[in-house]
């Protein structure tokens, strides 16, 4: 692959934004649906629709990644001094990482009740304080193994990494399959490359990837069915505990449609982009450049917003068509007006992300 173009003509802002907003959407779509002891048609309804907007925001993740990947992994990147690329992604994470982790110690022990105990405190350290930070902890990790990868592009041809793709995602798939639905003890060794680490490769393979937009778009469409069907199939028509699997990052399905939207996405021209609208085009620009506190301060939006700490408790409908989407917008634009004035101080904007 030594001869990728350093160009990049695809929607990077673009590609972003769509991520960030599917993040919040998923979470968005937790809050305001409960189970209640009566099975009602109203209860299906939301229980079904629930799984459609989760199904759709699960997609965010992958995004980025691929994004990520697609962008470091640029073969023309793979001569980077080490030194220089480790002091950048600290300065973007490692400082952010410290600061968020104290705040959501103190906002998990303050709002949730959690208890102050060292072990706590230590487990907190090792894998964040709090759920959300998880993203951070895989950015780190796919960080340190990036300047490898990159000589690694560089110098595979594209049969071996074609191969190094499909070893991913059979031992992906494999492993979450038989884990989730076997009681099997299974020690998969055979596949030493699984997880994220194969999503961060397909970003930058995919750009490369020659697939009809037709295609990108039954996969998609393919995937988000067996997401929505699939696990409603497993909960209601078998009567059996409710796993989620086909929701999951590392499914077949949600692997299959993640890739073919980053694939339609990445086929969008920049120009088109950049000939629209001034201002909706300035607004995607600075979500780009804001992703990760937008990120990170969200959920204390969200929560905020659920508990009623803002003053007010958000008026759910129990019509989860109107619910999800008002609170994921209203959501980002409270998490913008917090973050945007944030950004204008120095000191802040290093902490904050």
């Amino acid at each position: 692959m030594q001869s990728k173009p350093a160009e990049v003509n695809y929607p990077v802002d673009l590609i972003r934004t769509i991520a960030i907003l599917m993040v919040i959407l998923v979470h968005a779509s937790f809050f305001p649906y409960k189970i209640p002891g009566e099975i009602t048609s109203t209860v299906m309804v939301n229980w079904f629709t629930a799984n459609v907007f989760g199904a759709i925001g699960y997609l965010g993740v992958p995004l980025f990644v691929m994004l990520s990947g697609a962008l470091l992994l640029n073969p023309v990147k793979a001569d980077e001094p080490m030194g220089a690329f480790f002091k950048k992604r600290f300065n973007r994470i490692g400082l952010p990482l410290i600061f968020w982790t104290v705040v959501y110690f103190i906002w998990s022990f303050s709002v949730w009740g959690t208890p102050v105990t060292l072990s706590n405190i230590g487990e907190g350290l090792i894998s964040g304080s709090y759920p959300i930070l998880w993203f951070l902890y895989l950015l780190a990790g796919l960080y340190l193994v990036t300047p490898i990868l990159r000589t690694l592009v560089k110098y595979i041809d594209r049969k071996k990494f074609r191969f190094l793709i499909a070893i991913w995602f059979v031992g992906t798939i494999s492993v979450s399959l038989v884990q989730t639905f076997t009681n099997f003890n299974y020690d998969p060794l055979v596949f030493v490359v699984t997880d994220w680490v194969g999503f961060f490769l397909l970003g930058v393979y995919l750009t490369e990837t020659k697939i009809h937009s037709t295609i990108s778009y039954i996969g998609l469409i393919l995937g988000l069915l067996v997401a929505i069907v699939g696990d409603w199939f497993i909960t209601a028509a078998m009567g059996e505990q409710y796993t989620g699997y086909f929701h999951g990052y590392l499914s077949f399905n949600m692997i299959i449609a993640s890739a073919a939207l980053f694939l339609i996405l990445i086929r969008i021209p920049r120009s088109k982009i950049d000939s629209g609208n001034i201002v909706i085009n300035r607004l995607i620009q600075w979500i780009e450049q804001n992703t990760l506190p937008i990120y990170l301060v969200h959920i204390i939006v969200l929560e905020s917003l659920h508990l009623g700490l803002l003053g007010f408790s958000f008026p759910y409908t129990n019509n989860l068509l109107v619910d999800v989407p008002l609170i994921t917008l209203v959501t980002f634009v409270l998490t913008v007006a917090i973050v945007y004035p944030l950004k204008k101080i120095p000191l802040i904007a290093k902490l904050i992300g």
